[in-house]
């Protein structure tokens, strides 16, 4: 797995790269303080997963996040920062980050980059806890119209909860192979991109 950090703190950043690097499979290729860097770096680097910080001078993880989506939007972003101000959260989940934990949760960097690249959204739990109570309520969602029956809604739901296709297909008594095949059609149904827009679709409409 081929890493960019980008990070303000350069001892941080140093201090993530060491982290990192004492796992074999993944190997940090850029390092960047800023979100131009992050912006720079992706473009030349090309990089598996993007680990950025949000607050950063001249350009913010969330702008830079922003920009490097519309020329990629199957960019694997994860931000890692002190903040769980519930407005960088939500502008985070709506433009497709894959994940958005804090660095005080250090144990959980490693296992989330692994989820990130394997195509998982992650949240950490202090995260994921706030998410129903800051999407926008609306009146009340019909998946009916949109074809979408009882299992299908149960697979949107455990999508919502950051379960992988695996804990989905033993929640649910699938195989992964029905479950890649619900999402996929979940997704076309609801002219959603990925299980990141689908996870806010569902807290949006509950």
């Amino acid at each position: 797995m081929r890493v960019v950090i980008v990070d303000d703190d350069t001892l941080v950043a140093v201090s993530l790269k060491t982290i990192l690097e004492a796992e074999e499979e993944i190997t940090v290729i850029g390092l960047g303080s800023h979100g131009n860097d992050a912006i720079s770096l992706y473009e030349q680097k090309k990089p598996d997963v993007l680990l950025m910080d949000i607050r950063m001078d001249k350009l913010s993880g969330l702008d830079a996040a922003e920009q490097i989506l519309k020329m990629d939007s199957e960019a694997k972003i994860l931000f890692l920062t002190t903040f769980s101000d519930d407005e960088y959260i939500i502008k985070a989940l709506r433009m497709g980050a894959k994940g958005y934990i804090l660095k005080q949760d250090f144990e959980g960097i490693v296992p989330a980059l692994k989820a990130v690249f394997g195509g998982q959204t992650v949240f950490g739990d202090n995260i994921a806890e706030k998410i129903p109570s800051f999407m926008h309520r609306k009146e009340p969602f019909h998946y009916e119209e949109y074809g979408i029956g009882e299992k299908e809604r149960e697979v949107i739901e455990s999508v919502a909860l950051g379960l992988s296709n695996k804990e989905i297909a033993e929640r649910l008594f699938f195989s992964e192979g029905t479950v890649r095949n619900y999402v996929s059609a979940i997704l076309e149904k609801l002219d959603l991109r990925d299980r990141t827009q689908l996870a806010v679709f569902y807290y949006r409409h509950q």
